[in-house]
């Protein structure tokens, strides 16, 4: 079934209370599990990815199904690789095509035993219980792969006999999802290391103590996409940290440069209209991926250029989000295209929202069982109705989605 979505009213406005970070929530998770240890985690995730990890967590079973969680598969390969006995690792359609080599190899380096159940270089794996693991190991693992593959590594790292050095070789993406990484295994006690592109991690034993998860900042940046659509705006959320471990919290800033003015109080978040917003924004997402696509729709719908760098990742996220975002902003007239090396500032491939957005029959927008396509056109709804297919899609991140932009002012109605 399909969503029809559709401003009630000329203002967005509303107070929402977000569910916990799910990047923070996974790695917490991950981190309780090899302390083996019980502690309290408050404000625990509800997406989906993290209810699959923490149930898989707690499985005697020996076949472990991800579905669509590449999160959940790539921190359980890790975890998986030090348990006795053999799992079989595997997860939906999409997750089979995702590659998962990289980090399969740098484990069996250590003294892993993952095989490789059909296709090399894929899931479903075979894990096997660890041989003899190496002392004082160090690896080589390439810095522009997927930072959850170098994060599994990390957390895993206190658990080895000498602990682990990561040596990252070439050009790092995602910085601050490793940074979120060490803060939240430096939380638990353990002391690491990161200079230049050297990550050293000492053998130690987790300390488990009561954690409070903050909120998820890529799910504040759908309401930030309200604010900056809809006429007028009045927003407070709450759950976000100030002193955010999230590299998505430069939302704020990126959001400022559209029209969205951030206040905190009381240690909620307020979103109104700023007094002006800028003619184009220009921005590299290569330390923020999950917010281009939000950023790009906004930028849609208002009819504003902007510029678009740091985009490596997300052809291999849940879809390719590039290609995703080039046919469903067509359908309003916009276009997502990739400038010419000659026309752009860096060597870096260049994307470029332009053009007027204009539609009248609600287009229906298709999602790519990607839950960020869903969140990120919705608010569209603020011009012009829109249909979005595939509504359960959100559940992976954010279940209480719609409900959530109903509060803020949309109307939400199911058709065929």
């Amino acid at each position: 079934m399909n969503f029809l979505v559709r401003a009630n009213q000329s203002e967005a406005r509303g107070h929402i209370r977000l569910a916990g970070s799910k990047s923070i929530s996974n790695r917490v998770l991950i981190i309780r599990a090899l302390s083996g240890t019980d502690f309290e985690i408050e404000g625990l995730a509800s997406a989906a990815d993290t209810v699959t990890l923490q149930k898989l967590l707690e499985t005697k079973e020996e076949v472990y199904d991800v579905g669509p969680a590449g999160t959940t598969f790539r921190f359980l390969t890790a975890y998986l690789a030090l348990q006795p006995g053999r799992q079989i690792l595997t997860g939906s359609e999409r997750m089979l095509l995702r590659p998962i080599g990289p980090l399969v190899d740098a484990l069996n380096s250590l003294g892993a035993k993952i095989s490789y159940e059909k296709k090399s270089g894929y899931p479903p794996l075979v894990i096997d219980a660890p041989g003899e693991l190496k002392i004082n190991s160090a690896i080589d693992i390439p810095a522009d792969i997927s930072s959850q593959f170098i994060s599994a590594l990390l957390m895993i790292g206190p658990c080895l006999p000498g602990g682990l050095t990561v040596n990252l070789v070439g050009d790092l993406v995602s910085r601050p999802y490793l940074e979120m990484t060490l803060r939240s295994m430096a939380y638990f006690g353990i002391d690491t290391s990161f200079e230049d592109n050297c990550i050293k991690i000492p053998e130690a034993q987790y300390q488990p103590r009561p954690i409070t998860i903050e909120a998820d900042w890529s799910a504040a940046s759908y309401h930030y996409a309200s604010a900056a659509l809809a006429p007028h705006a009045d927003i407070v959320l709450e759950g976000l940290f100030e002193d955010s471990w999230q590299g998505d919290a430069v939302c704020a800033s990126v959001f400022e440069k559209i029209g969205v003015a951030s206040t905190w109080k009381e240690g909620r978040l307020h979103l109104t209209k700023a007094e002006e917003r800028g003619q184009m924004i220009e921005h590299d997402y290569l330390e923020c991926p999950d917010i281009a696509q939000t950023v790009a729709a906004v930028c849609a719908g208002l009819g504003m250029p902007a510029l678009f760098t740091g985009l490596d990742t997300l052809r291999i996220k849940e879809t390719d989000r590039i290609a995703a975002l080039q046919t469903e902003l067509g359908k309003i007239g916009v276009a997502f295209a990739k400038l010419p090396s000659r026309f752009t500032k860096t060597d870096q491939e260049t994307f470029m929202v332009d053009g007027q957005p204009a539609w009248q029959d609600p287009p229906l927008f298709a999602t790519y069982h990607d839950h960020r396509m869903a969140m990120a056109l919705a608010p569209l709804a603020w011009i012009n109705p829109v249909k979005i297919e595939d509504i359960d899609v959100v559940d992976k991140s954010y279940p209480e989605f719609w409900r959530d932009l109903v509060e803020l002012g949309l109307g939400v109605e199911m058709v065929k």
